[in-house]
This record gives C-alpha cells, sequence and structure tokens, in this order.
C-alpha cells in the first residue's frame, strides 16, 4: 500500500485514500453499510468495506470528516458537500476525494493485475490503435488505457447514474488521445464533454485519476 501514494497535485482539491481488505477490524460504519455488506459475498464484502474505509481516508486528507456511506444500487451515497471516487483491485481499495468548494469531476481506477494485449479490441476502436505504439509516438498499455477510461467514465457519469452526453454502452464510446502528461478522454457522442487523466505505474499495474475537465478539443 505505501507504494501507492502518487502525486495527487494539491493545485487540483483531490484527497488520496488507501485501504486493505486484510486490515483488522473492518467493521461497516454504521447500519445501511451494514445491510449492504450482508447481502454480499465475502470477498465483495470484503472490497466494499475496504473501499468505504478508502473514501472516509480521502475525505479526511482534504479535511472532511465522513460517517458511513450507504449506496444506491452500485453507485456510493455521500452527505452533502462530500464526494469521493472509489476503485479496488488485488485485495487494495483506493479512492479520490475533492476539496470542500471545489467543482471537480471524480473518478479513479486501480487496476493491479496488467491486461493482456488482446484485451485492446475491448477497449479501443482503431482510431486509438495508435496509442498502443508507433513510429515515433510514445505508446501506453492496453492496462493504462483500459484504467484511464475506466476513471474517466466515472467522472463523466451524472449523479443519476447516467451520462450527460447519452447512452455509452462499453468503454469503446469514450475516445482517448494523449494530452501534456496524460490522456484527454472524451465521450464519443460529444468530444467536448471531456476529462483529463493522469496515470501512474504501481508495480506491474496502474493508478489512474481524474485532475479536471478538458478543454474544446484542438
Amino acid at each position: 500500500m505505501t507504494a501507492l501514494r502518487p502525486p495527487l497535485p494539491a493545485a487540483a482539491g483531490l484527497g488520496l485514500g488507501v485501504a486493505a481488505v486484510f486490515e483488522p477490524g473492518p467493521e461497516p460504519a454504521g447500519p445501511a453499510e451494514a445491510a449492504a455488506a450482508a447481502s454480499m459475498p465475502p470477498k465483495r464484502r470484503l472490497e466494499f468495506l475496504a473501499g468505504r474505509r478508502a473514501a472516509r481516508r480521502a475525505l479526511r486528507a482534504v479535511g472532511l470528516e465522513c460517517g458511513e456511506i450507504p449506496r444506491s444500487g452500485r453507485l456510493p451515497v455521500f452527505p452533502p458537500g462530500r464526494a469521493a471516487s472509489i476503485s479496488h483491485s488485488a485485495g487494495i481499495a483506493v479512492a479520490v476525494a475533492r476539496a470542500p468548494g471545489r467543482d471537480l469531476p471524480l473518478g479513479c481506477d486501480l487496476e493491479l493485475c496488467p491486461l493482456p494485449h488482446g484485451a485492446a479490441r475491448l477497449v479501443l476502436r482503431a482510431d486509438e490503435e495508435a496509442l498502443l505504439g508507433d513510429a515515433g509516438a510514445p505508446a501506453w498499455s492496453v492496462t493504462e488505457l483500459f484504467s484511464a477510461k475506466e476513471a474517466a467514465w466515472k467522472a463523466l457519469v451524472g449523479p443519476d447514474g447516467e451520462h450527460p452526453a447519452g447512452p455509452m454502452g462499453s468503454l469503446r464510446d469514450l475516445r482517448a488521445r494523449p494530452e501534456g502528461d496524460g490522456l484527454r478522454v472524451c465521450a464519443r457522442a460529444e468530444p467536448a464533454h471531456a476529462v483529463r487523466v493522469r496515470v501512474v505505474r504501481v508495480g506491474a499495474g496502474v493508478f489512474s485519476y481524474v485532475v479536471g475537465r478538458a478543454g474544446a478539443p484542438g
């Protein structure tokens, strides 16, 4: 867990929280969390509770306290004035929260198990294949592109679970392109609806998080 300390820029107003499923005392923080956890298989229950601990730690990193975090469908429900994005992989949960008063899109994704090259067809369309490497261009791995799109997907979704740009069935409905030291990811149906994503390598895996909205495509 100590290796997962990516540089979250203070200017972006973000806080990071990390938790592990094997931490002692993974108890629910309240009755709503307990009820949700009770309906889950053991492995999923531990991931769920670790994710909630990571979210509370991320919020604490930006000066906010938070009790239990229930859910609506698959989405976490935070008290007013608090928001975070949660991800987990291989027994580790991570969350990114925004500071008070900041209107920032939130999204993060942790992938500690690399994806095979053949998974590219599930993530990319033909106009993105050059991201995997061509003459004179730096290459992105399938894992990095998958993770970046997962983080962007969460950031682009509305509070009701719907994408303002319209229905999207898979990550291939998002388009990624390099921008600065990260990626610009937009909804294909509405290219102006876009976010900037930073991708950090963590051992053999990656951690991606949204750092803000992206400007109009050039």
